[in-house]
């Protein structure tokens, strides 16, 4: 065999091994044939409620909407806004104690409010208040939060304080639609399915809040006007917690003219999704739609709803 072929076969070898190692090489080789592995397009889920939306948790991004932007009443819902109102105050002292005033307890009777059943003369701390807000959607617990909070001499000054504290802090958050009369909800508050799941974003990088929101059920004490103790048990209105898998909130509310209202979330891995439903039907039914629109997941058919023990409130 002559140099001459020889070099040649070395130089095909050296070839040869430059194609199978180049990167460059690899991609531009056609690849073989196989089914595609594309995910098909979801097909948007139908809801009953008059408004909705679902979005990112981490990014806000809008994965769901319907009539987003159109503002309604949000009733107790709007405590997601006094409860991140009180918790964003400087030097929030969680531990405080706040005695608890008939006036809070005529509030429930005169508006047939959702109630915690506070007892006149118990000492609630501000923590316990925000869990009787937040979980029964006690109208009484918001009302001493308000009183608490707001500024003025009178209490009708403090609290007509406090929510022009959650108009405040709509502002600054750019909830242009979301507007505010009530400390509870009972008035004619109202924000768009887009702004309730922003303001829900917002509030859920709170740890008290988020440790608030999810818990089922809390049992507490506090001090009695008689110098005994109290004896505190509330269930969270939220039926969609234990019924969804991963659901971690976040606040339901109903009133004549919002309908059922719900601001939810859940996390499945790394992925959050919070999302809003507005005067619906079927509230329930809608979130888990939504959220298995979000995850790519089939729970909402085989989901049974969690039961609220008798004495329960419904909100």
């Amino acid at each position: 065999m002559t140099a001459r072929v020889l070099t040649s076969r070395a130089a095909a070898i050296a070839g040869g091994a430059l194609l199978a190692l180049s990167p460059l090489t690899a991609q531009a080789a056609p690849a073989p044939h196989t089914a595609s592995t594309a995910q098909p397009a979801r097909t948007a889920p139908a809801v009953a409620a008059k408004g909705a939306v679902l979005v990112d948790g981490a990014t806000g991004r809008t994965l769901f909407g319907k009539e987003a932007d159109t503002a309604r009443p949000i009733a107790s819902t709007a405590k997601i806004m006094a409860a991140s109102v009180v918790l964003e105050t400087q030097g929030v002292d969680l531990e405080k104690q706040v005695p608890v005033k008939q006036a809070y307890r005529d509030y429930v009777t005169q508006h047939g409010s959702s109630t915690a059943d506070l007892q006149t003369g118990d000492k609630l701390t501000v923590r316990q208040l925000l869990y009787a807000t937040l979980l029964p959607s006690g109208a009484d617990a918001a009302y001493a939060l308000a009183d608490t909070f707001g500024t003025g001499a009178t209490e009708a000054e403090r609290t007509a304080s406090f929510v022009s504290q959650l108009n405040a802090k709509a502002a600054e958050l750019h909830l242009t639609h979301t507007a505010f009369d009530s400390f509870d909800g009972g008035g004619t508050d109202t924000s768009t399915p887009a702004e309730l799941a922003k303001l829900a974003r917002h509030a859920m990088r709170n740890d008290t809040f988020r440790t608030i929101v999810k818990t089922k059920q809390y049992k507490g004490e506090a001090p009695a006007a008689n110098g005994r103790t109290r004896y505190y048990t509330w269930n969270n209105t939220n039926q969609l917690l234990g019924s969804y898998d991963g659901v971690i909130g976040i606040k339901t509310g109903t009133t004549t003219p919002a309908g059922d209202c719900l601001v939810f979330a859940a996390t499945r891995g790394d992925k959050t999704l919070i999302g809003t439903v507005l005067n619906s039907k079927d509230r329930y039914a809608d979130a888990a739609k939504l959220l298995d629109h979000g995850f790519g997941t089939t729970t909402a058919k085989t989901m049974k709803l969690r039961a609220l023990p008798a004495n329960s409130q419904r909100d």
